[in-house]
C-alpha cells in the first residue's frame, strides 16, 4: 500500500462494490420462510420523524371522520429513538400543523436559536464570517432527535397507533409489480447461518399501503426504486455526519457553524456546536463522500478538529456522553426521483432525499412529508383504490409544496462544490444572491462510489493518538454509541470480491466505527461494531438489516 500511495495510484470504489441483492430484497407474497403473519391498512417502515408524523396524521384523519384505520410502524431499534440522530436545529413548522393546540413550549425541543455564528478555520485560529441568508436559525429550536422520536412516538400510541420495535423490514413483498407488505429480518441466527437456541422465524406484514420512511440509504426504498427503475435527474449524493454529546464546564451561548479545517479545499463539509443545555453541547463534522482523498478520515478529522481552540475552550475539562454517526443525503432537487410513490407504495423523509443542504434542515421536510402521504393514503383508502394513480397525490402535494420550493430555490449550491471549496463558495453566493437562477441550468455530478480516489497521504486516524480525554479511537467511541450487537451475530454486510489492499484501506478510513481493517493486506471486517451509518453502502460494501434491537442504543443524539 506504501507503493501505491508513493506512485499516486487511483481507484475508482464502484468497480468493487457488489451490486444490490435484489433477488433477496424483494419477495413475491407467500413466498417459503415465514412464520406469523399479520394483516394492516397501512405499515409504516421506520419510526423517525417521517414515519410517525405519518402515522399521526392518519390518525387524526380516520378519528375526525369516524373512521378507523388500522396502521403499524415497524422499528428496527430496540427501543424508539435508539437508532434515530441528527444535529439538529428544527423548523417548528409541521409539529405545529400537527399539534396546533400546543404551544411551542410544549414541544420537544431543547431550547430556541438565539445567537449564532460561522467561521472558517485554520489549524489555529477562525475567522468569523456573517451568516448566509441560507443558515439563518432565527425561529428554530436547538433540539435531540432521539426526544423528538420517542415524544412522537408517544403521541402516536396514544392515538391507537401499532408501534412495534425490535423489528427490521429485510423485504418487500409484492404481488406482481405491487406492494403488498414487508418480512422482517430472522433473529437468534448463529455467525453462520443457522438457527441457535433462540431462534425466531421472519413475520410477514400485509398492509393495503407501505410507507417507506427508512431514513438515509434506506435499503427496501433502493431496492423499490431500481426495481422500478425510477430515476431522477441527478445521483443521489451523500455525507457521513460523526456526532459526540459533551458535558461541558464552560457554557456554549450560541449555535456554531464552521467550514474550512481540517478538511482539504477540495472536500465539502464543516462542522456544528449546539448548546443544548448550559453544560450540555453536541458537536459534529459532516463530510461530502465525494472527497477524492482515499485516505480521508472522518472520524479522524473530528478527532483532530477538537483540538483546535474554538473546540477546546469549551470541551477542555469536560466528559464526552455520547458518540454516534450516520449519512446524510446531500443532492437536492436534482437527486430527488422523479416518483416517490408506486402501486400499494409511498416514500418518504431522507429515504426520498428530503434534505437541504444549505440550510442544514431536513427534519421539518421529513415531517411534512409524512403528513402529505397520511392525507395522500387516507384519501386512497377510502376511495378503495391504492394504485399508483390514486397513491400519485402524494407527489403533487410534495411538488405543490415548501418542499419542492426549498429544495428548487437550493437547487445547485450544494452541487458547485464538486469543483472545490473557494470556487464553490464563489458560486453559492451568486445563487443566493439571484434566488438560485445562477447557473441557469442543472449543475450534474456523479454517484459517490463512481468518484475516483487518490491513494495519496492524507487525514489519517493516526494524525492524533486518541488521548481517551478529547479525542478518541474509533473502538472507544463505538462503546460511547451503546452498541449492543451480540458478537455471535451473522455478518449483515455484503463485501465484493477480491478488494485489493488500497481499497481495502479506503474502507477502513470511511467507516467511523472501526468496521473494516486491514491485516496482512487483506481486509478484516469486525461487523458487530457497525452502527449502520451507511458510509460504505454508498461507497463499497453493501448494508443489510440484523436482527432487531442490533446497533446503538442513543438516548440524546
Amino acid at each position: 500500500m506504501a507503493e501505491g500511495a508513493e506512485s499516486g495510484e487511483r481507484f475508482v470504489p464502484a468497480q468493487y462494490q457488489p451490486p444490490l441483492p435484489l433477488d433477496r430484497l424483494i419477495l413475491q407474497e407467500g413466498a417459503p420462510g415465514a412464520g406469523d403473519r399479520m394483516e394492516l391498512d397501512v405499515l409504516i417502515v421506520g419510526a423517525g420523524p417521517a414515519g410517525l408524523a405519518c402515522a399521526i396524521e392518519l390518525a387524526n384523519l380516520a378519528q375526525r371522520r369516524g373512521t378507523e384505520i388500522n396502521v403499524g410502524v415497524l422499528e428496527k431499534a430496540e427501543a424508539l429513538g435508539e437508532h434515530s440522530l441528527s444535529g439538529a436545529i428544527v423548523n417548528p413548522r409541521p409539529f405545529r400543523e400537527l399539534f396546533p393546540d400546543l404551544p411551542d413550549a410544549e414541544l420537544p425541543f431543547r431550547r430556541p436559536v438565539g445567537k449564532e455564528a460561522v467561521y472558517v478555520l485554520t489549524p489555529g485560529s477562525a475567522l468569523r464570517l456573517p451568516t448566509p441568508p441560507t443558515m439563518h436559525n432565527r425561529g428554530n429550536y436547538v433540539a435531540s432527535l432521539c426526544e423528538i422520536v420517542r415524544w412522537l412516538g408517544a403521541k402516536a400510541e396514544a392515538l391507537g397507533v401499532n408501534v412495534f420495535t425490535g423489528f427490521p423490514a429485510a423485504h418487500l413483498l409484492a404481488q406482481g409489480r405491487r406492494v403488498v407488505g414487508v418480512r422482517t429480518a430472522a433473529s437468534g441466527l448463529n455467525r453462520d447461518g443457522t438457527p441457535g437456541s433462540s431462534f425466531q422465524a421472519p413475520n410477514d406484514l400485509s398492509a393495503r399501503v407501505v410507507a417507506l420512511a427508512e431514513g438515509t440509504r434506506g435499503l427496501l426504498a433502493q431496492a423499490w426504486l431500481e426495481w422500478e427503475r425510477v430515476s431522477s435527474p441527478n445521483p443521489q449524493i451523500f455525507a457521513l455526519g460523526v456526532k459526540e454529546i459533551w458535558e461541558t464546564k464552560q457554557p456554549l451561548d450560541r449555535v456554531v457553524h464552521t467550514l474550512g479545517w481540517p478538511l482539504p479545499n477540495d472536500a465539502f463539509g464543516g462542522s456544528f456546536m449546539y448548546p443544548l443545555e448550559p453544560n450540555l453541547v453536541a458537536l459534529g463534522l459532516v463530510v461530502g463522500l465525494d472527497y477524492r482523498d482515499a485516505a480521508l478520515d472522518v472520524h479522524g478529522a473530528f478527532q483532530r478538529m477538537k483540538l483546535h481552540p474554538l473546540f477546546r475552550r469549551v470541551l477542555e475539562g469536560g466528559e464526552m456522553l455520547e458518540w454516534g454517526a450516520k449519512t446524510i443525503p446531500e443532492g437536492g432537487f436534482y437527486a430527488l426521483p422523479e416518483r416517490r410513490s408506486g402501486d400499494g407504495v409511498v416514500l418518504l423523509g431522507d429515504a426520498a432525499g428530503f434534505v437541504d443542504v444549505p440550510s442544514l434542515k431536513g427534519i421539518h421536510y421529513a415531517m411534512q412529508s409524512g403528513i402529505f402521504a397520511a392525507r395522500a393514503i387516507f384519501q386512497a383508502l377510502t376511495s378503495g383504490d391504492a394504485s399508483a394513480a390514486r397513491l400519485a397525490e402524494y407527489d403533487r402535494l410534495v411538488n405543490s409544496s415548501y418542499i419542492a420550493h426549498d429544495l428548487h430555490r437550493t437547487r445547485n449550491m450544494r452541487l458547485a462544490f464538486k469543483d472545490g471549496f473557494y470556487l464553490g463558495g464563489l458560486k453559492a453566493a451568486l445563487m443566493t444572491v439571484t434566488g438560485g437562477r445562477f447557473p441557469g441550468g442543472k449543475i450534474t455530478v456523479e454517484a459517490d462510489a463512481n468518484v475516483e480516489r487518490r491513494v495519496t497521504p492524507g487525514v489519517r486516524p493516526g494524525s492524533v493518538v486518541p488521548d481517551g480525554k478529547l479525542t478518541f479511537s474509533k473502538v472507544d467511541a463505538v462503546f460511547k454509541s451503546g452498541n449492543a450487537t451480540r458478537d455471535t451475530i451473522p455478518t449483515h454486510l455484503v463485501i465484493g470480491r477480491d478488494v485489493p489492499p488500497e481499497v481495502a484501506a479506503f474502507y477502513s478510513h470511511v467507516c467511523p466505527a472501526g468496521v473494516y481493517e486491514v491485516g496482512e493486506g487483506r481486509l478484516r471486517v469486525n461487523a458487530p461494531n457497525c452502527v449502520d451509518c451507511k458510509a460504505t453502502d454508498v461507497l463499497g460494501p453493501r448494508w443489510t438489516p440484523r436482527e432487531g434491537g442490533s446497533g446503538t442504543k442513543y438516548k440524546r443524539m
